[in-house]
């Protein structure tokens, strides 16, 4: 099985659960000099939203135990919501799964294709009667609220988990969130931006070079007129700088790289999370934690985001491994349908459900997303 090599561990700070849920929950751990700044802790519990992401607790979900013990699978959802359109139901434009084996020292982060083209079980809740779409879509369609303009996100991930669970064979997610893209910034900013190593150029599809958006329209002739250009190499990124560039999926490797930088931004999270710059700057990890608190929706099953932060105190960044799913495009007379995955991923799923995903990678090396 795979171990962490031997050595002195460095465990992440408490609050740092801001940022790796999992790029908007960091992970709380031990924390040291932290350790006593309880109030601060639950000023951080307290500004985290909490939803009934599941749909099960209104029907007495099963009691809350004592402690948290892995193996545990949760179900993390970023969504782009505009601002200016808020009764537009949200996509879920990134949808990441962090599987954390028994030990709870360890984790592989995996993600499902937006476009990934599944078949969506039917929502009463919000009078859908199912079908076949992109994966995407199972967020907008749960959310939409019989008699009500605005959608609700809560409902929407309900669905969506569903019908990740139907196409995984994952019966059961210990946790989820939705992060809202926009807090990705504000996280960043807030730790003084984060160093990303890009492994090819990035063009912004909707970002100029200032950082002021593009003109033109998406879904006629495109976007026109000057691009931000991130160049092959080592970056240290401000917030909107970030978000830009885990948003790219027009480039080579399509969504599947996007997926890649998506997962390189939650370990650069991290990463800012044990600089000392952030850890021993009150003021900063106060703005962190507001920033946090305007950003995620948790629904932890009965536990809290603290009660996580302890469990997987052991976690750090280098003990998380980036998995790449096997996938590909569907082109049918010439038209882009969407994505579909080949049979590997399936057996990866598998090995999720019966936990043995450390001797399918020493079996499978080709799934690392190096």
């Amino acid at each position: 099985m795979l171990r962490r090599k031997s050595g002195k561990r460095r465990r992440l700070p408490r609050w740092a659960l801001v940022c790796t849920v999992f790029g908007a929950l960091l992970m709380l751990g031990s924390g040291g000099s932290l350790l006593a700044k309880e109030a601060l802790l639950a000023r951080y519990e307290g500004a985290v939203e909490t939803a009934d992401l599941f749909g099960d607790e209104a029907a007495a979900a099963e009691p809350k135990k004592s402690d948290i013990k892995g193996p545990l699978t949760l179900l993390l959802v970023g969504i782009d919501p505009r601002a200016s359109d808020p009764n537009k139901p949200p996509l879920a434009d990134s949808n990441l799964i962090l599987h954390i084996p028994e030990e709870l020292d360890r984790a592989y982060l995996f993600s499902l294709p937006r476009d990934l083209i599944v078949e969506i079980p039917s929502f009463p809740k919000a009078n859908f009667k199912g079908g076949r779409d992109k994966l995407n879509a199972a967020m907008a369609y749960g959310s939409k609220v019989p008699g009500q303009e605005r959608p609700d996100p809560a409902r929407g991930f309900e669905l969506l988990s569903k019908t990740i669970s139907n196409y995984t064979g994952i019966k059961r997610f210990d946790a989820g969130a939705i992060i809202n893209f926009d807090g990705f910034r504000k996280i960043v900013d807030a730790m003084g931006g984060v160093t990303m190593t890009l492994e090819i150029d990035v063009r912004s599809e909707h970002l100029r070079p200032d950082g002021k958006g593009r003109t033109g329209n998406p879904y006629g002739e495109g976007y026109i007129g000057p691009q931000k250009v991130y160049k092959k190499g080592t970056h240290h990124l401000k917030g909107w700088e970030a978000l830009d560039v885990v948003r790219q999926r027009k480039t080579v490797g399509g969504d599947y790289v996007r997926q890649k930088h998506q997962q390189q931004f939650i370990k650069a999270m991290v990463n800012q999370a044990f600089s000392k710059d952030v850890v021993t700057n009150p003021l900063k990890l106060d703005k962190v934690l507001r920033a946090a608190g305007e950003s995620v929706v948790f629904n932890g099953r009965g536990h809290s985001v603290v009660d996580y932060g302890l469990a997987l105190r052991d976690l750090r960044s280098s003990s998380i491994t980036m998995i790449k799913l096997p996938g590909r495009s569907v082109i049918v007379g010439g038209d882009y349908r969407g994505e579909e995955l080949q049979s590997g991923a399936k057996d990866f799923f598998a090995a999720v459900i019966d936990g043995t995903v450390d001797e399918f990678i020493v079996a499978h090396p080709d799934f690392l997303n190096t």
